[in-house]
C-alpha cells in the first residue's frame, strides 16, 4: 500500500507489493491460521512480553538455524524467552508469518529489524528479497515524488517451490524406514540430525507414520475429529516413543503416503491408475483439494474405452472438472460413443435421475455434450462437421426411447 505525503491513498504496482494470500496459487495448507491460531503448538516465544505460540516442525523444516537451536540450547523447553534490546516483536512476529507462509508484511520501520533478524537466523532467501523489494521501492518513490511507502510487502512468485518443499521435508521425515527405499532417492532428504518433534503416531498396516496434530487438524475436518474430539476408530495402549497411536482402517500405506505429502505440502505425484483408490480416501478424509488432484490425474486417461466409467467416478465425488473434461470428449467422440452399450445405459440412467422427468424434458449429459459440440464451431466448415455429430447423438436417443 501507498500513502501520498498529503494523506491520499494508492496502491503499489505489481511486482511491490498488495494485499491477497500469501500463498498465492499454491494453497499450502493454511499455515497461516496455524500460526495465529497456535493449533496444537508446542513451544512459546517470549520478545520482551509479547507471546508466539508456534511449531517446532515448522521453524525446524523452515530454518536451519532453528532446528539446531531447538535441538540444542532450546530443547525441552516450552517456553523461550527473548530479551535482547535489538530483537523487536513487529519483527518477530514478521519473520514468523515468513517462514510459515513464505509472505512477509511489515511498515517500513521495521524493515531494518526484520534483515537483522534474516541474518540472525541465516535466512539468506528473505535477506535478499527484502534487499530486492527496499532497491524496487526506492526507485518507485523516486519515480513518484511526494509518495510515501507505510508498508513493505514480500510475496513469493505463484511458482516459488521454497516453502512447500520445506513443508514437504516434514512428510519425508514421517515415512516410516521402510517405505523410504521404495521411494528410491527422496527429492527433500531430511538433513542429517533433523528432529521434526513429531507427536502422534498413525499405524497403516503394520507401517509407522510419525505426524503432527497440527496439519493433520488444520487440514481435514476428519482427523480434528479424530484427534480433538476423542472419536476413535482404534486407540490402542502401545505407543510409538511415548507418541499416542492411532490405527487407520482401510487404507494401504502407498495410499496414506499420497494423503501425507498433500497435507503437508499441498501436492503429491499421483499416476492416474493410483488416482482411485486415493480419491477414495481423499473423500473419506474430507481433502477435497486432494480430491481435485486426483480428477486432473484421472484425466489424463480419458479414451473411449474409458471417458464413461470416468464419468461416472466424476459425477460420484462430485468433481464438476473433470465431469465436464469428460462430456467434452464424449462431444468430440460421439459417432463412435453411440456405438457403445456402457454410454447409452449413462443416458439410460441420466434420464432416469431426473425427477418427475417429462417426455420433452432435458437430460444433463445430454445437453452438456450438445454444448460442447455447438462450441466446436468456430468456421463454416466445422457446422457440417457438428451437424453430424448431433444427428449421431439425436439416433441413439430415438433408438433408446427417449426425446429431449
Amino acid at each position: 500500500m501507498l500513502t501520498s505525503c498529503g494523506g491520499e491513498r494508492g496502491h503499489l504496482p505489481a511486482g511491490l507489493g498488495g494485499a491477497g494470500l500469501g500463498l498465492g496459487a499454491q494453497r499450502l495448507p493454511r499455515p497461516s491460521r496455524l500460526l495465529e491460531q497456535g493449533l496444537h503448538s508446542d513451544v512459546a516465544f517470549v520478545v520482551h512480553g509479547k507471546p508466539f505460540r508456534v511449531h517446532r516442525c515448522v521453524l525446524g523444516a523452515r530454518s536451519g538455524y532453528f532446528a539446531n537451536m531447538l535441538d540444542t540450547k532450546w530443547k525441552g523447553k516450552s517456553v523461550v524467552a527473548l530479551r535482547h534490546p535489538l530483537i523487536n516483536p513487529v519483527a518477530f512476529g514478521a519473520l514468523l508469518q515468513y517462514l510459515y507462509t513464505g509472505r512477509l508484511d511489515v511498515g517500513v520501520e521495521h524493515v531494518s529489524d526484520c534483515e537483522r533478524l534474516a541474518k540472525q537466523c541465516q535466512l539468506w532467501g528473505l535477506l535478499g528479497d527484502l534487499e530486492a523489494k527496499c532497491e524496487k521501492v526506492s526507485e518507485f518513490v523516486a519515480s513518484k515524488p511526494g509518495t510515501c511507502v507505510k508498508v513493505l510487502t514480500i510475496e513469493p512468485p505463484p511458482e516459488d517451490p521454497r516453502l512447500r518443499e520445506d513443508l514437504a521435508l516434514l512428510a519425508d521425515c514421517a515415512l516410516p524406514p521402510e517405505l523410504r527405499g521404495d521411494l528410491g532417492e527422496l527429492p527433500f532428504p531430511c538433513p542429517d540430525g533433523f528432529h521434526s518433534c513429531p507427536d502422534v503416531c498413525f499405524r497403516v498396516d503394520g507401517c509407522s507414520f510419525l505426524c503432527h496434530k497440527a496439519f493433520f487438524c488444520g487440514r481435514s475436518d476428519y482427523f480434528r475429529a479424530l484427534l480433538d474430539d476423542h472419536f476413535r476408530e482404534s486407540e490402542e495402549p502401545e505407543v510409538s516413543g511415548d507418541l499416542p497411536t492411532i490405527t487407520l482402517q482401510g487404507i494401504s500405506p502407498g495410499v496414506f503416503t499420497h494423503v501425507l505429502y498433500y497435507i503437508y505440502s499441498d501436492h503429491t505425484e499421483l499416476a492416474p491408475e493410483a488416482a482411485y483408490d486415493v480419491l477414495s480416501v481423499a473423500d473419506m478424509y474430507l481433502l477435497p483439494g486432494l480430491k481435485r488432484l486426483c480428477g486432473r490425474s484421472l484425466a489424463q486417461l480419458l479414451d473411449e474405452d474409458s471417458v464413461v466409467g470416468v464419468w461416472r467416478v466424476a459425477k460420484l465425488f462430485r468433481l464438476a472438472r473433470l465431469e465436464d473434461q469428460c462430456t467434452e470428449y464424449m462431444a468430440k467422440a460421439i459417432e463412435k460413443l453411440v456405438e457403445r452399450e456402457d454410454f447409452a445405459e449413462a443416458v439410460r440412467e441420466e434420464a432416469a435421475a431426473v425427477a418427475a422427468r417429462q417426455e420433452t424434458d432435458s437430460i444433463p449429459l445430454v445437453d452438456d455434450i450438445r454444448f460442447h459440440v455447438a462450441s466446436t464451431v468456430q468456421t463454416y466448415s466445422a457446422i457440417e462437421e457438428a451437424q453430424q455429430r448431433l444427428r449421431a447423438l439425436e439416433d441413439l436417443l430415438v433408438a433408446i426411447g427417449l426425446d429431449c
